[in-house]
């Protein structure tokens, strides 16, 4: 290997410098690909037991629902608590969840009430998680310039995981039924839990308060929704997430109605949305700056939407693989990106809560329209619903970048304030306007 090439290697990995952060890497990446698995192993259990796209839709909004109505609280509690202790809780719990699956699809005396009640409950722990791994994330990073570079690696993990976790689910839901996917997936666990208390943690003081929860999470939100970079991020981001993320509930009608496949084709839909979705996490972890990062944002969300448009009116398999390419792309990219500039924004003592709107926007929003599209699809069908909420996508990136203009300005002389580097510092303004104040 050339000696540059193993420099752009160095530098597209260089968070993995940090040893909690490598340990992390590590032992999520494992734990990921089980998430994967038991994902399509419950929407396959699930159009198994009822043929019901309006179920599908269900047992959707009862994984995600908690998030939205708890996420907030959660996010004053992460920014009071230990995050560390709350990340470790959380991972011992959700590994309960999946041998609480495993235990009665084993056997085949799982119901669908179970099914729905053991998904609320995995919507809870994720309420926790999600806004404690988040913001756990900083702590396990020593020079902040890998911030970046970690998210996106976070990205890829999470993205390689999706290739691979549907495609062993087909696999293993074809040979040994769903019950074992969930047994695999709770063993997975073991992984990321070794790794957290394998780390070497400096414990941060946390804030002494009297403050209400209910006072906190008024000045959070005050914080977030008056602060117009991260309010414009976060409404994209919920738009996107309410009439785009659940297409993911509605694959299996399209794999089994309108591809006319099995369980295996739906793993190949959710492996070429992984395929895409990795792409998209490896471009951005090969990027030195954030420049021009918020202009990728409504870019990203309009190529997401003309993704899911195109799902919605093939009725080919290997056009359906190529279009679910680009629709993982697009939603990775819009994604990642709104991360890193939220991360590099917020002000530390409000990071949980942020992040835990983040959450509410990312996850909190798709159980009203994973709720949303299955009511419609038992209407309209599933392919039609997906192509309207890819139409969405793409009007809401439209209004976005209208307004892009006055978020550069808005963001670059806070970068500047902060001391980050000279690149930085521009924030979401364009390399053009970088390259103008730095003269000839």
């Amino acid at each position: 290997m050339s000696p540059h090439a193993s420099g752009r290697r160095g530098h597209l990995l260089r968070a993995l410098r940090h040893r909690n952060y490598r340990l992390f890497f590590g032992g999520q990446s494992l734990s990921l690909v089980g998430t994967w698995i038991t994902r399509i192993a419950v929407a396959w259990l699930t159009w198994r037991l009822t043929h019901s796209a309006a179920m599908l839709g269900i047992v959707g909004f009862a994984g995600q629902i908690p998030t939205f109505l708890l996420g907030s609280f959660a996010g004053v509690w992460v920014d009071r608590l230990d995050r560390y202790k709350v990340l470790v809780t959380t991972q011992v719990l959700a590994m309960v969840q999946s041998f609480a699956l495993a235990a009665l699809a084993i056997p085949g005396v799982i119901t669908i009430w179970e099914i729905l009640a053991l998904q609320a409950f995995q919507g809870v722990i994720n309420a926790f998680d999600t806004p404690s791994r988040q913001s756990f994330l900083i702590d396990m990073i020593e020079d902040k310039a890998d911030l970046s570079n970690a998210i996106a690696l976070n990205s890829s993990m999470v993205n390689a995981a999706r290739l691979v976790g549907p495609s062993v689910a087909g696999v293993l839901i074809a040979v040994v039924g769903e019950g074992w996917c969930f047994f695999l997936d709770g063993v997975t666990y073991f992984g990321i839990v070794g790794s957290l208390l394998a780390m070497h943690v400096v414990r941060r003081p946390r804030p002494t308060t009297r403050k209400k929860v209910l006072h906190d999470l008024a000045d959070g939100f005050r914080y977030a929704f008056g602060f117009v970079p991260i309010r414009a991020v976060l409404m994209l981001l919920a738009t996107v997430s309410l009439a785009g993320m659940p297409y993911t509930v509605l694959l299996p009608v399209i794999a089994a109605q309108t591809l006319h496949g099995g369980s295996h084709t739906l793993g190949f839909l959710m492996g070429a949305s992984g395929v895409g979705a990795l792409c998209g996490a490896l471009v951005l972890a090969s990027r030195t700056t954030v420049v021009g990062l918020g202009g990728w944002i409504p870019r990203a969300a309009a190529t997401f939407g003309a993704g899911l448009m195109a799902v919605g009116l093939s009725r080919w398999l290997p056009v359906s693989l190529l279009v679910m390419v680009v629709a993982g792309f697009g939603f990775m990219v819009q994604m990642a990106s709104s991360n890193t500039i939220i991360q590099t924004l917020v002000r530390e003592d409000m990071r949980g809560r942020v992040m835990a709107f983040y959450a509410m926007s990312f996850m909190g929003m798709a159980p009203f329209g994973s709720l949303t599209a299955g009511a419609v699809a038992a209407r309209i069908g599933a392919p039609w619903t997906v192509f309207g909420g890819g139409a969405i996508c793409v009007l809401g990136a439209l209004v976005f970048s209208r307004y892009l203009t006055r978020l550069r300005e808005i963001v670059r002389p806070i970068y500047v304030e902060r001391g980050i580097l000279p690149v930085v510092a521009e924030g979401l303004g364009s390399a053009t306007s970088l390259r103008e104040e730095a003269g000839p």
